[in-house]
């Protein structure tokens, strides 16, 4: 398409400079602010990241969808955590620590955050336009301050509306705006016929603007150059210029700089290899250990070591060598100060997000940077020293999870349904669903229910869960994970009123023990789940609306002194509001929080010899899933951990964490965890996004995690706490387009086919596998839609789920197998080699709409083997090492070694 010419304008006036030109210093001295949501998991990510220009923040970015959403540093601080006040404000004014600010989107956004006079943040928020007129062609100013070459320091980015170029310069300088081959049609000078150079006298910083009023659509829309004060907020700064300290390198993963790989035992010494270009002054190793408690609100670390790095002379390069022995079980973080010219430099971990993760930093390929003013700044490298001694269950790394809401999987006993009128809900009523295919009640929505929370029932039980054993079996699923059976008012169960006694609306303690025998004969295994963080306020223990015969700490709305479990409670005597006289965790009121550190707690939960863990074991519990585990101390886990282990030392313990759970998995905690990173990851990979970025948070925990938690790791895609993955595909409650519907579903099949080959316990959230979609809770806890009930479940989804979890479950290589890092890697495309007893597995992964044609490099011992489609499609040979595959669109191959 012919581009219209250049408007013959120099317009330095077009900006506003006098108003532009009063700029002021960054109000959060230099802390970085991000956009953070729904739509990057709250993560600070840097493609959403604000620039501090002049005199406001500003961020572009792409959004689509209904999102919540607020502007923050990395650490949440208390003046940089900006969200809405409680109503909807037309300026957009923000305010510290305020609420989420939901917002539905579609399309680029330009947002700018100001202080007022009164040092109030306001946002505004301005839609994009079309995207660059020039598509992927990349401007440059070239000229007299680059000799006319295109030189990346001189391009042009484009930003919202226009092409902008930030410049420092003094004196009088002629230039064009052109791409990097002086086309006609991206050629720009001062002239129509764009012959005539531009020409200014430039007086320090600046920012050049090159605009397309109308579009290059419209022939009228001649594009014009401005100039003024150094305003545009240019993503890519880069800080560091000085050569010598931009050529220092060091890679996590690479035995060229850091041996032995990964998370090592206690005892064991480390190396560590530095490369730089000459003119490093000195180089030292910084070695420190992490403090992280709670759901990583305390994140500190103390010096352990500074050790000077030895230098030596290997082709023309500097290469700068260090070794530490790591003595003690910690997460250690560690990082290199160089010296170069005189000035300090950090060389750091990279500033990649890691999902739910406060830390930033994905480990790898290092960063550098100026020595921050605050060490607190510093991305450090971790590094897990775990315990010589830890074990994990032998038959953790076989487990494929049937996950399971009981209360909406199956009614199998109508009888002891909860039932309005005479069931209690705190100090309210209950409603029950009269037909099991309803939505769940969501109060406020217009849906006819209360407006009460968690109080809606459909009457699943115990007796649902055992009818269905064979259909579970028959899935191949070998482990069942379910939420809390025990009595509890709620339809979630997490607020227990009873932790020895299961919820009468599921059932008996006996139908417990009978789930578990029968689970048993069909080789299955039950976990169950709790909170030892809080009870319920309406429980055997608190007693608040006096609905138990026990005398609670609580009892009947007052604190009861004489309670034999006002220990296990913290109170405060002083407040007149009965909602204030205790802590709510997290601020609910209906779960009063327990004192972790009360012994009469300890004794009751793991010490006793009937304690609850070893009780419900002793009923044929084959583990446990700890709820809310980042908020209960390090020391009770320990304790917990060693009490479980003496009683049942094959029981498998999981935590309930987001982030990466690196300080769980030293030896004395637990054995797993809820992977969300996982769970992230490859929902993102399987809805299209890039490999390579993503993948990096999966080689985090390659790195930080002990292989044998690593390899028992509960791998999700859905769960009852997110919306499920049909619903992050696409196919949500409104959705009617089948095509989007049905792309939503070989979405999912891609992220299951990843799920069943990788290392780690997958997790298969009850319905997915017959096509449940659901939103944020309360909806991704539907019902199971039985047949028999009226449901329509998508057999040929299960025929895929089965299909898949039986490739997984007749070979031990895709369960068992040892995996490195990708053996082919792009945007689109993921290729591992997995080996175990002598087997190896190729796996690729495609998230393309297009079928992809690969050659692939083996190693040496997969060289000359001849490889088979475990579906049937034939053999495949390597040709000196090197293999041509075939991996078809949104979808996954595997083939075994003959």
């Amino acid at each position: 398409m012919k581009l219209p010419m250049l408007a013959a304008a120099w317009l330095a006036a077009a900006l506003p400079v006098a108003a532009e030109s009063v700029c002021t210093p960054d109000p959060l001295g230099g802390r970085t602010l991000y956009l953070r949501g729904t739509f990057n998991s709250w993560n600070a990510v840097e493609t959403q990241k604000f620039t501090w220009a002049c005199n406001r923040w500003e961020l572009v970015t792409r959004l689509t969808g209904e999102h919540r959403f607020k502007l923050a540093d990395e650490s949440w601080s208390a003046d940089a955590d900006f969200g809405q006040g409680t109503a909807a404000d037309s300026r957009m004014r923000l305010l510290p620590r305020g609420l989420e600010i939901p917002r539905r989107f579609d399309g680029t956004y330009r947002m700018s955050l100001r202080m007022t006079k009164d040092q109030t943040p306001e946002l505004s928020i301005d839609t994009c336009p079309a995207p660059a007129p020039l598509g992927d062609t990349v401007l440059f100013l070239r000229g007299t301050p680059n000799n006319w070459a295109a030189q990346d320091d001189y391009a042009f980015q484009y930003s919202c509306d226009a092409y902008y170029l930030n410049i420092r310069a003094q004196g009088r300088h002629e230039f064009k705006v052109a791409d990097a081959g002086w086309k006609e049609a991206s050629t720009f000078g001062a002239s129509l016929d764009h012959q005539a150079n531009f020409a200014f006298d430039f007086q320090g910083e600046h920012t050049l603007r090159l605009a397309f009023p109308q579009g290059v659509q419209d022939a009228r829309g001649r594009p014009v150059l401005t100039l003024g004060p150094k305003t545009f907020a240019d993503p890519s700064a880069r800080s560091v210029q000085d050569p010598v300290a931009l050529s220092l390198q060091f890679d996590s993963r690479a035995a060229a700089h850091k041996q032995p790989f990964g998370a090592v035992q206690a005892g064991s010494e480390i190396s560590f290899t530095v490369l730089a270009a000459p003119g490093v002054e000195q180089l030292s190793l910084v070695v420190e250990k992490r403090r992280l408690e709670g759901n990583q609100e305390v994140l500190d670390y103390t010096e352990v070591a500074r050790l000077p790095m030895q230098p030596a002379s290997q082709g023309g390069r500097q290469v700068f060598t260090a070794s530490h022995r790591f003595g003690d079980v910690a997460v250690y973080g560690y990082w290199f100060e160089a010296q170069i010219g005189g000035q300090s430099f950090v060389l750091q971990n990279n500033a990649d997000a890691v999902f739910w993760t406060r830390e930033k930093g994905s480990g790898g390929s290092a960063a550098v940077a100026e020595m921050p003013a605050s060490r607190r700044s510093i991305r450090r490298f971790r590094q897990t020293v775990y315990s010589p001694d830890f074990e994990v269950p032998d038959w953790a790394p076989d487990i494929v999870y049937y996950y399971v809401f009981p209360e909406r999987f199956r009614n199998g006993d109508q009888a002891n349904d909860p039932k309005p009128g005479v069931t209690r809900y705190r100090n309210l009523g209950v409603e029950l669903h009269k037909n099991w295919l309803d939505r769940p009640y969501k109060p406020g929505s217009g849906d006819g229910s209360d407006a009460h929370f968690n109080n809606d029932f459909f009457g699943g039980d115990l007796a649902g869960l055992i009818d269905k054993l064979d259909y579970i079996r028959d899935l191949g699923a070998n482990t069942l994970y379910l939420t809390p059976v025990f009595q509890a008012a709620s339809n979630h169960k997490y607020d227990t009123a009873d932790y020895k006694r299961i919820d009468p609306a599921f059932g008996t303690n006996a139908d417990f023990e009978r789930l578990t025998r029968e689970a048993a004969r069909r080789g299955m295994r039950v976990i169950p789940d709790t909170s030892l963080n809080h009870t319920g306020s309406d429980s055997v223990y608190f007693n608040r609306y006096g609905n138990h015969a026990s005398r609670g700490a609580f009892n009947r709305g007052r604190i009861d002194p004489a309670s034999p479990y006002a220990s296990w409670f913290s109170f405060r005597p002083g407040e007149k509001d009965p909602d204030r006289q205790y802590r709510g965790w997290v601020g609910v009121t209906d779960l009063p929080e327990l004192d972790k550190n009360s012994p009469a707690v300890r004794d009751f939960f793991y010490r006793d010899k009937d304690a609850v863990m070893k009780f419900w074991l002793d009923l044929g519990a084959a583990g446990w899933r700890m709820d809310v585990a980042p908020w209960v101390p390090d020391d009770f886990w320990r304790e917990w951990r060693a009490a479980i282990k003496q009683h049942r030392p094959d029981a498998l313990t999981v935590a309930e964490t987001w982030f990466d759970a690196s300080k769980y998995f030293l030896g004395d905690m637990f054995d797993s965890t809820m992977n969300y990173i996982f769970r992230n990851v490859v929902l993102d990979y399987a809805a299209g996004g890039k490999a390579r970025e993503l993948y990096r948070n999966i080689e985090l925990m390659r790195e930080a995690y002990p292989p044998q938690a690593f390899y028992a790791l509960m791998n999700l895609l859905s769960t009852h706490d997110q919306a499920r993955a049909l619903h992050h595909f696409g196919w949500h409650a409104d959705t009617q387009d089948a095509a989007t519907i049905a792309l939503a579903k070989q979405r999912l099949r891609l992220a299951l086919f990843w799920q069943m080959t990788f290392p780690g316990a997958p997790t298969v959230y009850y319905g997915d596998e017959v096509g449940v979609t659901g939103g944020d809770d309360p909806y991704n806890r539907a019902t199971y839609p039985w047949a028999d009930e009226g449901g329509q479940p998508d057999t040929a989804l299960l025929a895929d789920f089965k299909r898949l979890i039986a490739l997984r479950n007749s070979h031990a290589v895709l369960r068992r197998g040892s995996i490195e890092a990708p053996l082919f890697i792009d945007d689109e495309v993921i290729v591992w080699l997995r080996r175990h007893e002598g087997q190896m597995a190729l796996v690729a992964v495609n998230n393309a709409t297009r079928t992809r044609q690969l050659q692939l490099s083996l190693p040496g011992d997969a060289a000359g083997a001849r490889w088979a489609d475990v579906a049937g499609g034939g053999e495949v040979r390597s040709d000196g090492g090197r293999l041509n595959v075939t991996v078809p669109a949104l979808d996954g191959k595997v083939w075994l070694a003959r």
